[in-house]
C-alpha cells in the first residue's frame, strides 16, 4: 500500500496537516480543499491545538474561499438562524482559547455587531451582500487572515530555526 506511513517523522507530518473532502454538483465549483494551506495551520498539529484555534483557522479557509467566488460588489457576511438578529457583514474574526470564536463587523444598516459563539455551537452561515459603499473596494477579510496565519507560520519557522 503506497499511502502507508513509515516513519515517525511522517506520522508527525500527516498527523499535521488539516483534511477536508468536499463534492459538489459542479464539478467545476472551486472547492475550499483546492486552497493552499497558510503556514500558521500546519505548523504543529491538531492534537495540541485548543478547539477554538482549530475552528478559527478551517472558518478563515471556508471565509477565503467564498470570497475568491464574489464580485467586486460584494462581501462576505454571516447570517442568523432561528432569530432576527439579521446579517452580520464580517470585518473581524478571532478566538479566545480554548473554545471561544468570535466575529466582529456590521449590520446592513452599519450598526456595529460583535457574535461570540462557544465552539460546540458554532455553525457559520456565509451571505454574499452589497458592498457597504459605491466608491470603496470591497473588503476581503478572509484574504487578510490567511495572510495573518501565513506569517504567523513564517515566524514559528523562524522562531525554531
Amino acid at each position: 500500500m503506497d499511502n502507508e506511513i513509515k516513519t515517525a517523522a511522517e506520522a508527525y507530518e500527516a498527523d499535521m496537516l488539516p483534511r477536508l473532502h468536499e463534492v459538489h454538483a459542479d464539478p467545476d465549483k472551486r472547492k475550499a480543499s483546492e486552497q493552499k494551506v497558510p503556514r500558521g495551520m500546519t505548523d504543529k498539529p491538531a492534537v495540541q491545538k485548543s478547539p477554538a484555534q482549530w475552528a478559527y483557522e478551517r472558518v478563515v479557509l471556508y471565509l477565503k474561499n467564498f470570497e475568491e467566488q464574489l464580485d467586486s460588489d460584494h462581501e462576505v457576511a454571516m447570517g442568523f438562524a432561528g432569530n432576527d438578529a439579521g446579517v452580520l457583514r464580517i470585518e473581524g474574526m478571532g478566538y479566545f482559547d480554548p473554545d471561544m470564536v468570535t466575529f466582529y463587523g456590521a449590520d446592513s444598516d452599519d450598526t456595529r455587531m460583535q457574535l461570540i459563539q462557544h465552539v460546540s455551537q458554532l455553525n457559520v452561515v456565509l451571505r454574499a451582500l452589497p458592498k457597504a459603499a459605491d466608491s470603496a473596494p470591497a473588503k476581503r477579510i478572509g484574504f487578510r487572515l490567511v495572510e495573518e496565519l501565513e506569517a504567523e507560520g513564517l515566524a514559528a519557522r523562524d522562531k525554531n530555526t
